[in-house]
């Protein structure tokens, strides 16, 4: 069983030096694939390919392409370790994510490992679980343990700025990903938010929408994506001449919008109900979940979409394109942000450059069956077929 105190290809590092050592694992015999060891320990596949790369490493395995990894002679084992006289330095870069799923953290780490793998450095990911306090014990811990640097998701960019501040000044690597720290002139690799929410409130207006109602599940301040998209959608406004009304301006609702199933049902439903009321046409939302219940809400509660009501997501996930009515999104290029931040560290480790860039990363306008002509549009057509 894998604890939360040690990295998890440690354990697995230390569960398979303990078994070449006790004879489970004769000179010769094929140890299992990275495939084979991930599904076995419950971890990824970049964290048993980490835990080979280790055990190889000690000497204790030697590796072939194509074939597998095969337990060496204790005699070589021996004689390699005599031979290294000297430590090499670590070369370790840490990736600390408030959670991991098989959509765009998975792509992240993707982007990242490849890169520094590419460099001669090792990843190890870390979870913070949504919880700034453990986001705090790992941004303090992760150094003293032998990290060479760190690529933070943070949970928010509100927390933990101390820390974070304390690390960049006193030149220690790191930097962010997906999200950046507003009052801190430090590396990060985000996708362009302020872009993607002037790009979906630009495509609804071109429609013929006027009436949109910006939906976030958190505050607006709370992380620099959010406000970003809100800051695009209200300058797209701005630009096409419609006034700001900020009843239309949803945020905070996480307790009600992520609650149990039928909290959550509940209140898509009233909220539906009420942007109705307000004469909404249009939707943008936070991202790509967002705009799944609420389309959930319209049909249940007998709502056309397009027709009645358009909605916006952003991500492009899975659950964009499996929705009943496919939603139009915006596109994220998680793989580029990964590798983008993943060369802020090398620079830094190799040559010592302080990191102070953000690096905006395009997205992607994805059009699909969620949205549709506005009142003006549909009106100016009527009148054309007449």
């Amino acid at each position: 069983m894998l604890s939360d105190y040690k990295p998890l290809y440690s354990q697995i590092l230390g569960i398979l030096r303990e078994r070449i050592s006790q004879g489970e694992y004769v000179i010769g015999q094929q140890l299992p694939t990275e495939v084979e060891l991930a599904e076995q320990f419950g971890v990824s596949r970049i964290t048993s390919k980490r835990a080979l790369i280790e055990l190889e490493r000690e000497g204790l395995i030697y590796r072939r392409r194509g074939s597998g990894s095969f337990v060496k002679k204790q005699e070589e084992v021996t004689a390699e370790k005599e031979m290294q006289a000297v430590p090499a330095p670590s070369r370790i870069v840490s990736m600390i994510l408030p959670f991991v799923s098989a959509n765009n953290s998975f792509e992240h780490m993707q982007g990242v490992a490849e890169y520094v793998e590419s460099k001669g450095y090792y990843l190890s990911i870390h979870n913070s679980e949504w919880n700034s306090a453990r986001e705090r014990e790992l941004l303090q811990s992760l150094p003293k343990r032998g990290t060479s640097g760190i690529i933070l998701y943070p949970v928010s960019t509100q927390h933990n700025m101390d820390i974070v501040h304390a690390l960049h000044q006193n030149g220690y690597p790191i930097v962010t990903v997906d999200q950046y720290y507003s009052l801190l002139a430090m590396g990060s690799a985000v996708s362009d938010n302020f872009e993607g929410g002037y790009t979906a409130a630009s495509k609804l207006i071109e429609l013929g929408h006027a009436r949109i109602a910006f939906l976030s599940t958190i505050g607006i301040q709370y992380r620099s994506t959010v406000h970003d998209r809100y800051f695009g959608y209200c300058k797209a406004l701005s630009d096409n001449g419609i006034t700001l009304d900020t009843e239309l301006i949803f945020s905070d609702m996480h307790k009600e919008a992520e609650g149990p199933t039928d909290v959550r049902r509940a209140f898509y439903r009233q909220l539906i109900e009420r942007l109705l009321a307000l004469q909404v046409t249009a939707i943008q939302a936070e991202h790509d979940m967002v705009a799944y219940d609420c389309i959930k809400a319209c049909m249940e509660l007998g709502v056309n979409v397009p027709e009645e009501l358009s909605v916006v997501g952003f991500d492009n996930n899975d659950m964009s394109r499996q929705a009943d009515i496919p939603i139009s999104t915006v596109e994220q290029n998680y793989v580029e942000i990964g590798r983008r931040s993943a060369m802020m560290i090398v620079d830094q480790l190799e040559h010592g450059t302080i990191q102070r860039e953000r690096a905006d990363i395009p997205v992607k306008w994805i059009e699909r069956q969620s949205i549709g002509p506005g009142p003006e549009l549909g009106l100016e057509s009527q009148e054309l077929q007449e």
